[in-house]
């Protein structure tokens, strides 16, 4: 959104035994908790590559160079190996995605030692765009709106179609998934838009994390309306927040605000913070 304030993933047959239901349950059980244990034994990811050789290979492994991106990867890979959804497969395609963006640096630098590493790392760099093509056609399909969106974000027109016909749906009530649905109104209708980011504030709940892009949204999209005292009281929470926004003192000379205004629109925006971090906000707050 525009930003005016702001500084801007065959063998013989065997007859089976018929047991007893108690006999079964135990059995179930047995090879459940036997799953588990050989799952939940490795504690370090040296010890889940060696258990898990695929999970690792084409990584730039025994390397210092985005290590921390590595491992992630590595044990999102061993969450999907263990339960492959398509959340899962999300997570392993950004968790990738970050990956690449390391590597695409890495590559370009020359080793002073052991030259062959900038060689394991192009490969890797490589094997992981692969891994992202894989990813994206296994998720193709896929109903949930958050990946949903993302197909639409990578310019997939067909994705945008499936998102918006999401709207007003239980799947959709989600902050995030209201302010994605309020930037594709954002050039078409100033004022949906504008109840669609009030909407997205009153999904959070107790002490959630407040995405930033809706605060600095309704700062400008106030601003543009010239609903000056709104985009102050938006300021005033975007200074709380420690965003990147003009200060304050120089928004409330720009709206030519009077010191009396200044301090009742501050007890405004102190309210409304109570009421985003105690999950109560209600959009009368602001009004």
């Amino acid at each position: 959104m525009t930003n005016s304030l702001f500084n801007i993933k065959n063998r013989n047959r065997v007859m089976p035994i018929r047991l007893p239901l108690t006999c079964k349950i135990l059995t179930g059980l047995s090879i459940s908790l036997l799953l588990s244990g050989c799952f939940e034994r490795h504690r370090t990811t040296d010890s889940l590559c060696e258990g898990y050789p695929a999970l690792c290979k084409e990584l730039n492994v025994n390397d210092g160079q985005c290590r921390i991106q590595r491992t992630t990867l590595i044990w999102q890979r061993f969450d999907v190996l263990k339960n492959p959804t398509d959340q899962e497969k999300f997570k392993e395609l950004k968790d990738t995605q970050k990956y690449i963006y390391c590597l695409e640096y890495a590559a370009r630098i020359e080793p002073t030692e052991l030259k062959e590493r900038k060689t394991i790392r192009m490969n890797a760099l490589y094997d992981s765009y692969n891994n992202i093509t894989r990813l994206n056609n296994e998720l193709a399909s896929s109903s949930d709106p958050e990946i949903i969106y993302y197909r639409w974000s990578q310019g997939d027109e067909l994705a945008q179609n499936q998102f918006l016909e999401l709207e007003g749906k239980p799947e959709l009530e989600t902050p995030d998934l209201q302010l994605a649905l309020a930037s594709y109104y954002i050039s078409k209708d100033k004022d949906k838009t504008y109840q669609l980011l009030h909407h997205a504030l009153s999904l959070y709940k107790k002490n959630e994390v407040v995405n930033q892009e809706i605060i600095k949204s309704l700062a400008t999209l106030s601003q543009q309306q010239e609903k000056l005292k709104e985009a102050y009281i938006w300021v005033l929470i975007a200074n709380d927040m420690n965003m990147p926004v003009t200060k304050s003192k120089k928004v409330a000379n720009l709206f030519l605000l009077t010191e009396d205004e200044q301090n009742r629109l501050n007890k405004k925006a102190t309210h409304i913070l109570e009421n985003l971090r105690n999950g109560s906000y209600k959009q009368n707050m602001v009004n």
